[in-house]
């Protein structure tokens, strides 16, 4: 995370007309839009993205009034806003890195380049309950390759129930626990290392949700620049990318309640996801907010899938 301070060099004279804060959301926009920024890690163009990093250089909510953008800001302060501006455009660090946090279901989270940034719609899902695949809240949630925790913390929050986050990555294992003692539900969440459900013989889920790497080999390659700052393991599953997922689908019966469910994200990979299990009978879900890829199926279709898995 990038913190602006005093010792942020001033910016070159030729900014020197810089002197309101719309003049650098402004100035920010145009410069990343000149140079080809790619935005989808909470913003979606330029100016939104520009904004938000003007106004975390500045310590002020990003709901200010919008009399405030006509406020001159003092030089250490268009220091700062310049630095983090520079930052974007220089190293192509998704904003979230830069600024920390993302909010995700109504919550604030601490990211780093150890872990995804939020963005699943699987959000929408835990703020309506699982409704209508469930028909009471979860009381036990197991958040597969939990990245951040975003999930699993989220349900916890919503929900009285019990959270295991499991992750494999010891640096995002850390940002989970980071979370955890964030939103004080030390509690009823704990993070458990392990690869996929190694570290949790024995146990059971009326719940499992995930969202695992699902990005084929090749589009991985491919990716913007942006999307390349974040963890090749997080994303890069094979050559149809499904490598994860068919270690789920296989594995995940033992360990769901005799009437789960299995919600599982594979977000542009539905194709690749269909074209390996043209007859797993999956509900995709729809989301109001946007989003898709996300598919869910109870553990009984799974058992009776087993033998095509």
């Amino acid at each position: 995370m990038t913190t602006p301070s005093a010792s942020d060099p001033a910016p070159p004279a030729d900014l020197a007309g810089l002197l309101s804060v719309r003049d650098w959301v402004r100035w920010g926009a145009s410069r990343f839009r000149e140079a080809g920024l790619v935005f989808g890690h909470g913003t979606d163009n330029a100016l939104d993205e520009a904004f938000h990093l003007v106004l975390h250089a500045l310590h002020l909510p990003y709901d200010l009034p919008a009399l405030y953008l006509e406020s001159n800001l003092s030089l250490p302060e268009r220091a700062a806003v310049h630095a983090l501006l520079r930052r974007r455009l220089d190293s192509r660090l998704p904003a979230a890195y830069l600024i920390g946090e993302i909010e995700f279901a109504g919550h604030a989270y601490y990211v780093d380049e150890h872990v995804l940034v939020p963005r699943s719609p699987i959000a929408e899902l835990v703020e309506r309950g699982f409704a209508p695949w469930m028909d009471e809240p979860p009381r036990r949630v197991l958040d597969l390759c939990a990245g951040s925790g975003c999930i699993g913390i989220a349900c916890a929050l919503h929900f009285d129930c019990e959270v295991v986050l499991g992750e494999i990555d010891a640096g995002a294992l850390e940002v989970c626990a980071r979370n955890i003692r964030r939103h004080h539900v030390h509690e009823r969440v704990r993070a458990v290392p392990g690869d996929l459900f190694a570290a949790l013989r024995g146990q059971r889920f009326d719940l499992i949700v995930s969202n695992p790497p699902y990005v084929p080999t090749a589009e991985w390659e491919a990716l913007a620049p942006e999307y390349q700052r974040e963890p090749r393991l997080a994303l890069d599953a094979g050559s149809d990318g499904m490598d994860i997922v068919a270690r789920i689908l296989r594995e995940a019966p033992d360990y769901l309640d005799r009437d789960g469910l299995l919600v599982c994200e594979v977000g542009g990979s539905v194709e690749e996801f269909e074209a390996r299990w043209p007859k797993l009978p999956v509900t995709w879900i729809e989301f109001q907010r946007g989003g898709d890829g996300v598919f869910c199926i109870r553990r009984d279709a799974l058992n009776r899938a087993r033998s095509t898995l």
